[in-house]
């Protein structure tokens, strides 16, 4: 009886309902086990349907995990993008920049996971990497104005947008599995280097009040 009712209910799934769920079953795996360490069997067998209802969904391996990086790719995409859009500060920017992936890596462990793996597949999707690239292209810009307000040179500011981002980006690679000391404190650090440089950090460092949906207690 107990395996007719699941039979039942696995029946009563619509098609979205299905990939969805197919997707979320990947997504796992991917995370836990990389692309090439996952099999369709394997997915299958977790989502306990046959291996012809991934096929008809995806198509095969390279289509589940194309959705799944997309996927991901949308949803960092835009938690950074409204980091920067909100504008203000330069350093408001930097805090809600890196406080933006330190939350997304927090929410969104496997899919974070996924991304900095480099996978010849993902390659049509977008990768960690390009997405990265995109966002030092857009803190470029943001950088020559403020170059240009300061009297520096702003032909130097894609030097120093890649050297800001990938500071950011290398730093929440390490957080995925610290996750020590928390991602404010870790913020806090972040914007202690970027903006006060070696030469003048601060012992204790904190965010500042005006980055709107945080916790300000780093201690």
């Amino acid at each position: 009886m107990a395996n007719d009712s699941k039979r039942a209910t696995r029946s009563r799934m619509t098609g979205t309902q299905r990939r969805a769920q197919l997707v979320d079953v990947a997504r796992g795996l991917f995370a836990e086990k990389g692309f090439d360490g996952t099999s369709i069997e394997e997915i299958a067998a977790r989502a306990e349907v046959s291996k012809p209802v991934v096929y008809e969904h995806f198509g095969g391996k390279e289509g589940i995990y194309a959705v799944v990086v997309d996927r991901e790719i949308h949803a960092l995409t835009g938690a950074l993008s409204g980091a920067l859009e909100e504008g203000g500060h330069p350093k408001a920017l930097v805090e809600r920049t890196a406080l933006a992936l330190l939350g997304y890596i927090e929410a969104s462990e496997d899919g974070f996971r996924i991304l900095v793996r480099d996978s010849p597949v993902a390659q049509a999707t977008g990768t960690f990497s390009s997405l990265i690239g995109d966002v030092a292209s857009q803190v470029e810009h943001m950088l020559a104005d403020q170059f240009k307000k300061q009297g520096q040179d702003p032909k130097t500011a894609p030097i120093y947008a890649q050297m800001l981002v990938g500071m950011v980006a290398l730093t929440g690679q390490w957080w995925l599995d610290a996750r020590s000391p928390s991602k404010n404190v870790v913020a806090a650090h972040l914007v202690n280097l970027a903006w006060n440089g070696l030469s003048a950090l601060e012992r204790r460092p904190t965010l500042t009040p005006y980055v709107r949906g945080i916790s300000l207690d780093v201690e």
